[in-house]
């Protein structure tokens, strides 16, 4: 499947607005923030239905044990803040009060990866994925463009039982056409086809992957790429059928490789189809503060690099 690149959207836009959307026919429909609203977006949600909407303060954990109640009492609960503080901070309320209970809430948590940009380390969140996908009946997704998003959002609202969404603070360039663009749950999407290697991303560096296809091609090399954008439950059909085709196998994350999709995809392929895996991404150090295109160089998560990098390997 070839995609089309349109203009850039801002996924958290998309996530406020389909939220709003939703609240029109869903009553059962509640959001939760951590005083980031106009940052998250659900400031969008709490326009439209002030009545459902809660902010708990700069109180993460509170706001994790507030949907967790909501929950309880048959209402569909929306948590949002920064990845740092949805994950990190609140890991116990997520772990023991949410998933334990396998309750319906869903963690749509922005700014992850080191594109938060000049907040630096301490706000750029690099182990969320690697914290969320070792809890029990955590559900993983990690949308690449504001379609995607909306309909991740959707499909979270319909899901029975705890989500994660991990959403960037950059805008995102549109791969997908509204109009055609189906979101299946669990199931990887070969993006493009090739013969040579595999690579598999998600998320903001999927679009760099893509162009870091067209680069290889001028040098002979003929990239499969995919988006996982379900890291839990992992597909791993996909993944062992690509591995099996190309024999070599890169990851491309705005992550830390340490337990991230690198980390499942390496899982899957030990125990069903050992082959050689690279893993790119954040390599076990903490982010740093600058302009998030400067990062991306920085890390050698950009097109250029990639190319540069996977060329150098193969």
């Amino acid at each position: 499947m070839g995609l089309t690149v349109g203009e850039k959207n801002s996924v958290r836009k998309t996530y406020g607005e389909t939220l709003a959307e939703l609240g029109k026919t869903r009553e059962d429909i509640v959001v939760i923030d951590a005083d980031l609203s106009c940052s998250t977006m659900t400031a969008t949600f709490q326009k439209a239905f002030p009545e459902r909407f809660f902010n708990a303060g700069i109180a993460e954990q509170d706001a994790i044990c507030t949907a967790a109640g909501l929950a309880t009492c048959g209402k569909t609960a929306f948590v949002s803040t920064f990845a740092m503080f949805a994950t990190g901070r609140a890991y116990d309320q997520i772990r023991n009060t949410v998933a334990y209970s396998n309750l319906n809430v869903k963690i749509v948590a922005t700014h992850a990866g080191v594109t938060v940009g000049e907040d630096g380390a301490s706000h750029q969140m690099l182990e969320d994925i690697g914290l969320m996908r070792a809890i029990p009946n955590m559900v993983i997704l990690v949308p690449s463009d504001s379609i995607e998003t909306r309909e991740m959002i959707k499909f979270a609202a319909d899901h029975r039982g705890p989500v994660y969404v991990r959403l960037s603070r950059t805008n995102l360039v549109n791969l997908y056409d509204e109009n055609t663009y189906k979101f299946e749950f669990g199931k990887a999407q070969i993006v493009e086809e090739g013969k040579d290697i595999t690579i598999i991303s998600n998320g903001e560096t999927l679009i760099e992957c893509i162009n870091a296809k067209k680069l290889l091609k001028e040098k002979g090399v003929d990239a499969e790429v995919i988006n996982l954008h379900t890291i839990k439950p992992l597909d791993i059909e996909t993944i062992v059928n690509s591995a099996k085709k190309t024999n070599r196998v890169f990851t491309v994350e705005n992550h830390s490789i340490n337990n991230g999709l690198g980390s499942a995809v390496c899982e899957a392929l030990s125990e069903n189809y050992p082959c050689k895996v690279t893993r790119i991404g954040i390599k076990d150090v903490f982010g740093q503060s600058g302009e998030q295109r400067e990062l991306m160089h920085y890390y050698r998560l950009t097109a250029d690099e990639l190319a540069e990098d996977i060329l150098k390997q193969i």
